[in-house]
C-alpha cells in the first residue's frame, strides 16, 4: 500500500536540506585553525543526510551536515582543501590512531 512511502516531487534532484549558518561556521572555524586539514563527503544514509568531515593532520575531525555532495565540493574549494568521496577512499589511518588516543586517555581531549 506504500502508505509511509514518500512521492518524488517533479524536479527534485535531492532531499538533503540546506545547510544552516552555524554549522559552515563551525566547518569553516575548524579549518582555519588546524592544520592540514581535508574534507571527506560521507553520502546521504535512510538515517543521516549528506554531510561533511574534516579531518586535521593529527587526526582530529569534525562532522556537520552539508547541502548535498555539490555542496560539499562548493565549500571545499572555497577554502582551497581538497575534498575526497569516503566510500571511494575510507577514512584515514590518522583519524582511527587520534580516537584510539582519545579512548586510552580522555583526559587530555
Amino acid at each position: 500500500m506504500g502508505l509511509f512511502r514518500r512521492r518524488r516531487q517533479p524536479g527534485a534532484v535531492s532531499r538533503d536540506r540546506s545547510v544552516d549558518r552555524a554549522a559552515l561556521d563551525h566547518l569553516e572555524n575548524f579549518v582555519r585553525t588546524r592544520r592540514g586539514v581535508e574534507a571527506y563527503l560521507e553520502p546521504r544514509t535512510t538515517v543521516t543526510e549528506t554531510t561533511v568531515m574534516l579531518i586535521a593532520d593529527d587526526g582530529e575531525w569534525t562532522r556537520r551536515r552539508i547541502d548535498g555532495p555539490e555542496g560539499a565540493r562548493r565549500f571545499a574549494h572555497k577554502l582551497a582543501i581538497p575534498i575526497y568521496d569516503v566510500r571511494l577512499m575510507g577514512y584515514p589511518q590518522r583519524m582511527r590512531d587520534y580516537n584510539e588516543r582519545r579512548k586510552r586517555r580522555p583526559d587530555l581531549y
